[in-house]
């Protein structure tokens, strides 16, 4: 084969979209384009290990295979601009890039408060350089933290914290429980014990207004001292965290007629605005799932960059080679696990499209409170997930009924 595709976006998923374009028999010329410096590395570890002292850059590093050793990387400068018709983007330092298909692989970027105050002393946790600050931040003497947002960033950021010493954390959310999203109230329910029996303090059911600060060391940026809540608290803070949701990465794409609403919608074979050319793998593709309901969803699992490259591959080097795409409609099981203080939450499938009917599978949520519980999730009398909170037994209880989740039938919107 010959011609080049271009892998916009240089984390994971751009590392394994190259190496899955090699897998499926591309041999042409491969191009990755990302915003960072760094190759690509694991970000999991960002809220926990690298915060806690426990992980060093080099540690989070993925290794490249080998059948990709010759994939060109094109770091510290991002696309730009798009222009799919005429397959060229613009890149960041000036440069164009042409190519025969295009990985869609951009991701997300965490969403930043648009309160009135100060803006020094507020964090994010997404890249290596934010984890970086951020520990800088929480492991001086005396600090007082709060985090804006009770999800999973939100509540590993608040359990590394407590883990660091630090002498105050407080955990803002609108919502009435932590993680209620995705987990519904019952699991929600018991992580907010976990979390308050280990130090956490919780200001659930509002919102933040507004910051208070002080003016900078030698006429700096004025710095937080408080979050101003709605209300009418003012929560002491050296430290703040917001962790209040993704962005994703698509105005490159603007003007090329797409659906970007909420990041780069796709078809059921990953193809993006229905262009054979242009895939979409990672946290920014919003795909149909066949295994459920058919509604195009994100998931921003770390499991999904990899599915979604071993898909979208095979379908680009098809169109691109002139075949037609005969592979089943894309078809994830979606995991994830949050490790938190000395606990984790370990899951498998769509607990979100099952939390009207949660039902305890095995332990007492609330009983024993440390003791390991693992909840169902059912719609429409199927089985869609399962939830584990607890230590290694739960885990290994949640993946016991993986095969299960595989074979229920699909779900009807």
């Amino acid at each position: 084969m010959t011609g080049r595709v271009v892998v916009a976006g240089a984390s994971m998923g751009g590392l394994r979209a190259a190496e899955q374009l090699r897998a499926a028999g591309w041999t042409g010329a491969i191009t990755v384009v990302g915003d960072e410096p760094h190759m690509p590395y694991n970000r999991p570890p960002l809220s926990k290990e690298v915060l806690a002292g426990k992980a060093s850059f080099d540690s989070l590093a993925f290794t490249p295979k080998a059948a990709a050793a010759d994939v060109e990387w094109r770091l510290g400068s991002p696309v730009a601009a798009a222009r799919l018709a005429e397959r060229t983007l613009d890149l960041a330092d000036g440069s164009t890039l042409a190519f025969d298909g295009l990985v869609v692989a951009t991701g997300m970027r965490p969403r930043r408060l648009g309160c009135p105050g100060p803006t020094e002393g507020r964090h994010t946790v997404r890249t290596l350089a934010d984890a970086q600050a951020l520990r800088d931040a929480l492991t001086r003497p005396g600090v007082r933290v709060v985090v804006i947002g009770a999800g999973f960033i939100g509540c590993e950021v608040a359990a590394t914290a407590v883990g660091l010493g630090v002498r105050e954390v407080t955990v803002v959310d609108p919502l009435p429980l932590p993680m209620v999203g995705p987990l519904g109230e019952a699991p929600a329910r018991a992580l907010l014990r976990r979390h308050e029996e280990r130090g956490v303090r919780f200001a659930l059911g509002t919102g933040v207004a507004g910051f208070e600060g002080v003016g900078g060391a030698e006429g700096g940026e004025d710095r937080v001292t408080g979050v101003v809540l709605s209300d009418g608290r003012v929560l002491p803070a050296d430290v703040v965290v917001e962790s209040v949701g993704s962005v994703a990465n698509t105005e490159w794409l603007d003007g090329n007629r797409l659906d970007l609403t909420d990041g780069a919608l796709t078809d059921e074979q990953l193809r993006v605005g229905g262009l054979p050319y242009v895939v979409a793998v990672g946290d920014v593709a919003r795909f149909p799932n066949a295994r459920y309901d058919g509604v195009p969803r994100r998931v921003e699992h770390w499991s999904i960059p990899t599915d979604t490259a071993k898909h979208a591959a095979k379908v680009l080097t098809a169109q691109l080679a002139g075949f037609e795409v005969c592979l089943p409609a894309f078809a994830p099981l979606p995991t994830f696990w949050s490790d938190q203080h000395d606990f984790r939450l370990q899951s498998f499938g769509a607990p979100a499209l099952g939390k009207g009917d949660v039902r305890v599978l095995d332990g007492d949520p609330d009983g024993d409170r440390d003791g390991d519980v693992l909840f169902g999730y059912h719609r429409g009398g199927h089985l869609v997930g399962v939830v584990a909170l607890g230590g290694q037994a739960a885990a290994m209880g949640a993946a016991k009924y993986r095969a299960q989740l595989l074979k229920q039938p699909a779900l009807t919107a």
